[in-house]
């Protein structure tokens, strides 16, 4: 594999993973507070992203060891006692989400047989059974594999996304425009605004497996480092022009009284567009972008819950479990859970994600700037403006996903 094809199939990959079908909420979340508000968040989002999954990213490259994932950093930079609590909570904050992948793929599908073809729904628990298997399946083949069927997956995502941002500039209206808010529900909207952005812009459980596989390619620390900031500022990019551009279509094309109605029917931006214009086309690809952005999505998760409990696991033990022997031993594990908790269908899950999310904010901003200043290896890497950003970033995300659970 070319260095150039290599690096395409990581920023897909990455892309892949911080896109979840929660992109068919992000227009409604994100753009109730109007217009204004938004393009300063679009201008923020895009640092913030960056920054902080390079700040990740160096911080599991900063091992003495070659090839020591995030759990093993954690230990060697923090001690064994911390190391075990952040690993813990590095598992509970990404497993949640997985369980919530495998309701809504069930969803999806089930809807999508009833409503768009029109016909009867395979049972809820042997439907779910296949859909978890094979996404499992796809995890339990070589890396190389995996990553081009998320390659293949993110492809046509990237693609129905732009196309359906275009297809709706006729519909694009001033009614966002003329909603000039106070200075201080600006700021409110901005602050409250802020954890929907970088929680949607999230590939954080994949950047141990990203960080590794580029130090196993290209071996020597300081290009390591420098490809790898490559990828994730180009990832980063991407995220921004295209989720951001579908948003901006979506908040042009609607009002924002029609933004509440839409929060308040509980529904994707999708369906409430194909319900407003009573168009076939939006009706049919709205199944279709969350089935592929929860498929692309769920790959990066695995990869870092996996991590997360064979750290754990490991941790607990005297001697370490071979890891492809624990590859097929999670893949169990994991597809009874997720198949009993897809089939069981609990309105819970949206509160486990909300309680996963300081977690996350915490690991993702937080620990890799911390230890810029505690860790020896991450010494050189003091002084920069943009730790400081992204430590009030992250510190502003906490506090206002805090505030959202009160």
């Amino acid at each position: 594999m070319t260095n150039r094809h290599f690096s395409l199939t990581w920023i897909l990959n990455l892309f892949g993973t911080a896109v979840g079908a929660g992109v068919l909420f992000l227009p409604i979340n994100a753009g109730m507070g109007g217009f204004y508000p938004l393009l300063v968040m679009t201008l923020l989002v895009g640092p913030m992203t960056y920054l902080s999954h390079r700040a990740l990213a160096r911080f599991v490259l900063s091992s003495k060891q070659q090839g020591n994932d995030i759990t093993n950093v954690v230990g060697e930079h923090f001690g064994k006692g911390a190391g075990k609590l952040i690993t813990l909570l590095y598992f509970f904050a990404i497993f949640p989400i997985l369980l919530i992948y495998g309701v809504g793929i069930t969803n999806t599908v089930t809807s999508f047989i009833e409503n768009q073809l029109q016909m009867v729904a395979p049972p809820r628990a042997v439907l779910s059974l296949i859909l978890i298997a094979i996404m499992i399946g796809v995890m339990l083949l070589s890396e190389q594999l995996m990553l081009k069927i998320t390659t293949w997956l993110v492809y046509p995502l990237v693609l129905i996304l732009l196309g359906l941002s275009i297809y709706l500039i006729p519909q694009w209206n001033g009614a966002a425009l003329s909603q000039m808010p106070t200075t201080g529900d600006f700021l409110t909207t901005l602050w409250l605004t802020i954890p929907v952005l970088v929680f949607s812009f999230n590939h954080s459980p994949a950047i141990s497996s990203f960080a590794l596989s580029q130090q196993k390619h290209y071996q020597d620390p300081a290009r390591t480092d420098a490809e790898a900031s490559r990828v994730l500022r180009s990832t980063a990019l991407i995220l921004v022009l295209f989720v951001m551009f579908f948003v901006f279509s979506c908040v042009l094309t609607l009002t924002p009284a029609e933004l509440q109605q839409a929060k308040a029917q509980n529904i994707s931006i999708l369906s409430y567009l194909a319900n407003k214009f009573d168009n076939p086309i939006i009706s049919y690809f709205g199944p279709l972008v969350a089935f592929l952005a929860i498929g692309s999505s769920f790959f990066g998760h695995y990869l870092g819950a996996r991590e997360g409990l064979e750290g754990l696991v490991n941790q607990l033990r005297d001697k370490p479990i071979e890891p492809a022997k624990f590859r097929k031993i999670t893949a169990g594990v994991f597809l009874v859970i997720l198949w009993i908790v897809a089939t069981l269908n609990p309105s819970i899950l949206g509160f486990i994600e909300s309680l996963g999310g300081p977690i996350i904010a915490m690991i993702l901003f937080v620990m890799p700037i911390y230890a810029i200043y505690t860790v020896p290896a991450l010494q050189r890497f003091k002084g920069q403006i943009s730790n400081i950003f992204v430590l009030i970033m992250g510190l502003i995300a906490i506090s206002a996903i805090v505030y959202g659970l009160f």
